[in-house]
């Protein structure tokens, strides 16, 4: 069993602040998803686990082994980057087997080793070929298994699947997580695809601008956002957000919202502005909601098992997501436990 540790970690580039005071406790052999927009500081965080870039403050632990000033090879850490990062001049298992080779094991430990990992993998009859004739799947899964040779006590994903096409990408992530069911270690893994985040991780770390927006599981951070960014970042198309302002906050609990007077029992709004958030998804065409709009069609996307709309109503623009099975025409419907309230601040309440 493995587990990892930041405590008050710092980074900067020059006087630009990537990392501001990351403090996190992992779990033993979960696998943690760190997931945010480009440019939040989740591949640095991974590059400072690997060694690769030094940390400014702070201290990082892996199994209450202070890493901070450990060679790279020492720290027990694998690394799969999002470019395969394979040697195109040797073939699958002189690949697979360089970092052990390196390390100077005997043949034997190796060619077990590989043998374990491609069976793992399912790219036994790939040893022989190289990396130019593999398709980009294949090649991953090579980066992958060179990962799993080592036998580390942590394995890092720095946007593995970025380079593949969608069909790729979903088969991928099936093979990632009974990959971890399987060889149960801690896996930290780097993404800005919330599909990724949503169905890989046990828990989810959102990153914005270096600070941790909010840390739950999938489920927390889909049911519970804490904030605007999160409940926006989290979910395809992205939650609603409405001002709520003099205009619509009738008393301490009530608000009218595109018509319909909504009581929330456990706020008081005693601010000036706030905002209302709701999911696409939570709008319906069930006419046993307690609460209905009669909204303009914008526009309609059919993918097929779904329809996005695009409405408007008192010059508020909205998404709604609703089965392809269904008619949508004039009306739409919506539940109140279904509607997130935000402060001023976008924090939720």
């Amino acid at each position: 069993m493995s587990n990892i540790k930041f405590n008050g970690v710092n980074k900067s580039f020059g006087s630009n602040k990537i990392i501001t005071d990351f403090s996190l406790l992992g779990k033993e052999d979960e696998f943690l998803v760190l997931v945010g927009p480009s440019g939040c500081g989740k591949s640095t965080l991974l590059r400072m686990i690997a060694g690769l870039e030094k940390i400014d403050e702070g201290e990082i632990f892996i199994n209450d082994q202070k890493i901070n000033d450990l060679h790279p090879s020492k720290r027990q850490t694998a690394m799969v980057f999002q470019s395969y990062a394979l040697y195109p001049h040797m073939n699958v298992y002189e690949n697979m087997s360089f970092g052990l080779k390196i390390e100077k094991r005997s043949k034997e430990e190796i060619q077990t080793k590989v043998m374990e990992a491609a069976k793992i993998l399912k790219i036994e009859e790939l040893l022989e070929r190289r990396p130019k004739q593999l398709s980009g799947g294949q090649r991953q899964r090579v980066a992958i298994g060179r990962a799993i040779t080592r036998n580390p006590k942590i394995f890092l994903f720095d946007e593995p699947l970025s380079n593949l096409d969608a069909a790729l990408r979903s088969e991928m992530r099936v093979e990632i997580s009974k990959l971890h069911n399987q060889i149960k270690t801690n896996m930290i893994y780097v993404t800005h695809d919330q599909v990724e985040a949503m169905t890989l991780a046990d828990r989810i770390v959102i990153l914005n601008l270096g600070n941790i927006e909010q840390v739950g599981t999938p489920d927390e951070i889909y049911n519970n956002p804490a904030n605007i960014f999160v409940a926006q970042f989290i979910g395809t198309p992205k939650m609603n957000i409405l001002p709520l302002n003099n205009e619509n906050i009738v008393s301490d609990n009530k608000i009218n919202f595109l018509g319909n007077e909504i009581i929330f029992e456990k706020i008081k709004f005693d601010k000036k502005k706030y905002f209302l958030g709701i999911r696409p998804e939570h709008f319906n065409l069930s006419s046993s909601s307690q609460f209905k709009i009669k909204p303009k069609i914008d526009l309609v996307e059919n993918l097929g098992n779904e329809k996005i709309v695009y409405i408007s109503n008192d010059n508020l623009e909205l998404s709604a997501k609703i089965s392809s099975q269904e008619d949508f025409q004039n009306e739409i419907n919506f539940n109140s436990k279904d509607i997130f309230i935000f402060d001023e601040d976008g924090n939720r309440i």
